[in-house]
């Protein structure tokens, strides 16, 4: 005769614990967004004007490094996007707090520093 092994789930955290990280993740979410459509607005590049427009070189090399300046920090600002919103989503499926490498809980000091962290200090180091 077989015994049945019960699977052990890691705990979770309750839904009181939750919601204010949720909150301040829908909010961080949003503010991300916005920062986003803002700092977009300063691309010299946008300006159309500017192809037409027979400019100085150094007025030109501004003008590049405008555009990566805000190219780089539009890449940092959608991998929080994407960060936060993977947060939001484990949120919704229960998953929130638990290591999506190895299934362990993550450290709630960790958590309380970084929100968005989908692994334990031990797989990301790994990583």
């Amino acid at each position: 005769m077989s015994k049945k092994t019960k699977k052990e789930y890691p705990p979770t955290f309750p839904a009181t614990v939750l919601k204010p990280v949720s909150n301040f993740l829908s909010s961080q979410l949003s503010n991300l967004e916005k920062r986003k459509k803002k700092i977009s607005r300063d691309d010299p590049f946008r300006n159309t004007a500017r192809v037409d427009d027979n400019a100085a070189a150094d007025i030109e090399a501004d003008e590049q490094f405008g555009h990566a300046r805000v190219s780089a920090i539009k890449e940092q600002i959608d991998r929080r996007i994407i960060q936060t919103r993977k947060a939001l989503t484990r949120i919704k499926i229960g998953k929130y707090g638990i290591c999506e490498n190895c299934g362990q809980m993550i450290d709630t000091d960790r958590l309380m520093v970084y929100p968005e962290a989908t692994r334990c200090i031990k797989c990301e180091r790994k990583k």
